[in-house]
């Protein structure tokens, strides 16, 4: 059997952070107080999971999925305000989105995670003059 692919679901809760996903059958289901505790959780997890079969993950080969509220939750650094300026997203709506208040169609939810994408491959190609 070919190693396979680990994709997990990360949920914001109440209290912490929740991880799930099913990969052949295979039942993967974690949590966390926060992101860091998470991720030491999920590779707990999947390596448990596959361990019958032989094979071992890093994090680096397990893929996060996330709903919206939990993405900017995790990721506060990104400034709705900016990002919706960004994207012409009105920014109430936006903040409603990040907030869970309501949940955006799939053409929205595509819109804003292609801004996400536009401004992480614009951080990635910036150099500092040392």
């Amino acid at each position: 059997m070919k190693k396979p692919n680990i994709k997990v679901k990360i949920t914001k809760e109440d209290s912490g952070y929740s991880a799930n996903g099913t990969v052949h059958n295979i039942f993967i289901n974690t949590e966390g107080d926060n992101f860091d505790e998470l991720k030491i959780n999920i590779l707990e997890a999947v390596n448990l999971a596959f361990e019958d079969s032989g094979f071992a993950y890093t994090l680096e080969e397990i893929k996060f999925t996330f709903d919206m509220e939990s993405f900017f939750n995790f990721y506060k650094i990104i400034n709705a305000k900016a990002l919706s300026e960004r994207i012409g997203m009105n920014q109430s709506l936006l903040a409603q989105y990040v907030k869970g208040i309501k949940k955006p169609s799939p053409s929205q939810a595509q819109r804003i995670l292609n801004g996400v994408q536009k401004l992480g491959r614009e951080l990635a190609e910036i150099r500092f003059v040392l």
